[in-house]
């Protein structure tokens, strides 16, 4: 008999997430060639292809769709030097199908392809889950009429983490207010030089500038709570939430941005966002974070509060959304009122690693570097 290869989850686990497996793409019985992709890994913050470790045979599934993984844990075998049957759908699936079956527990023998030789589309699985979201859910005596939608590895692992933040850490948020006069100014001067270098210059790049001045002034902030001891980082890895196209939130992290300038910031930023969207991220785009960054606003809101931390960092900054409001000011030694953009700003802090003053510091900090911004 031939060797059995295994089939193993990858060694290293990400921060904070359980790994739960998503799609197997054959079948027991399947051929496989080497480095194709066999099934996907998810988390809260990322999909994993994992790929054959040699040609033959899938002989065996050990972990099948919705388990749970720990890392290196074996995942199926492969009977190494021998051939088995084609399955034409599973190979010939592009990156997009594989990632919405990921996102929505399916499998592909489940579906039918309307594509050229029977090939899957993501219409055809759009289709497929219309189809199953349509279905009423069992009638109860009473009951209203409802339906049941199925929720994705990535929203489950999302619950879970949001669960396990709250219960480990006692969350509470300090709110102060910013005028970003000073940063839509510069923004305006230069976002133009910026576009010609093919650099996207948004307001997030200024809040991540200001952070890391602000985690430089209360180090505290920039830590992770060990019940011996708080371990202190030089390095400012700051996570930024983006949102997905398909549902769901992702932190992608800018690594030791303490080393970079705005015009760098907003290059990583622009990058991780566009690749977080296309679901092209990779395990390091989204590990070892020591502070993240909620810029809420984009999507309209004033305050979010309290945004859950990322564990186990000890605390998250929100930004609320840029409006134009009435201040009060002194001129000359006069009150007045002006008109200027506005926002609020908050942060949501571990009350075992940081007290209010703390977080106070911090904010007054980062609010120091966004309105003298020059």
């Amino acid at each position: 008999m031939a060797d059995l290869i295994a089939i193993t989850a990858p060694a290293d686990q990400t921060e904070g997430t359980e790994m739960v497996v998503g799609t197997w793409l054959k079948k027991v019985g399947d051929s496989v060639t080497r480095d194709e992709p066999l099934l996907e890994i998810s988390t809260d913050k990322v999909t994993v292809e994992i790929a054959a470790p040699a040609t033959g045979i899938l002989r065996e599934i050990l972990k099948p769709a919705e388990q749970p993984v720990e890392p290196g844990e074996v995942l199926g075998r492969i009977e190494a030097g021998t051939a088995g049957r084609p399955v034409a759908e599973a190979a010939e699936l592009s990156p997009a199908v594989r990632r919405l079956l990921a996102e929505r527990g399916l499998t592909a023998s489940a579906i039918s392809g309307t594509g050229r030789g029977g090939r899957i589309t993501v219409q055809d699985v759009e289709a497929h889950v219309a189809s199953r979201a349509g279905t009423p859910a069992e009638a109860q005596p009473g009951a209203h009429p409802s339906r049941k939608v199925p929720h994705t590895a990535m929203r489950r692992s999302i619950a879970q983490h949001m669960m396990q933040s709250v219960a480990v850490a006692p969350h509470v948020t300090t709110i102060f207010e910013a005028d970003l006069s000073a940063v839509v100014a510069h923004r305006e001067a230069h976002r133009a030089a910026f576009e010609t270098d093919g650099v996207k210059l948004t307001y997030t790049a200024y809040f991540v500038r200001a952070s890391v001045a602000a985690l430089q002034a209360v180090p505290e902030v920039n830590s992770r709570w060990h019940d011996d001891a708080l371990e202190l980082f030089d390095d400012c890895n700051i996570g930024v939430a983006t949102a997905l196209p398909q549902g769901g939130l992702i932190v992608p992290v800018i690594q030791r941005t303490q080393t970079l300038d705005l015009r760098a910031v907003a290059d990583r930023l622009h990058d991780l966002t566009r690749r977080a969207r296309a679901g092209a991220l990779s395990p390091n785009d989204v590990q070892h974070g020591t502070f993240s960054i909620s810029n809420h606003g984009v999507s309209g809101s004033l305050i979010a509060a309290p945004i859950v931390i990322p564990q186990p960092q000890s605390a998250i900054l929100g930004v609320g959304k840029l409006e134009r409001r009435p201040v009060a000011r002194v001129r000359d030694g006069k009150e007045a009122v002006e008109v200027r953009p506005m926002c609020y700003v908050t942060l949501t802090i571990d009350h075992r690693v940081l007290d209010g003053y703390q977080a106070n510091a911090f904010l007054t900090r980062w609010v120091e570097e966004i309105e003298g911004w020059a």
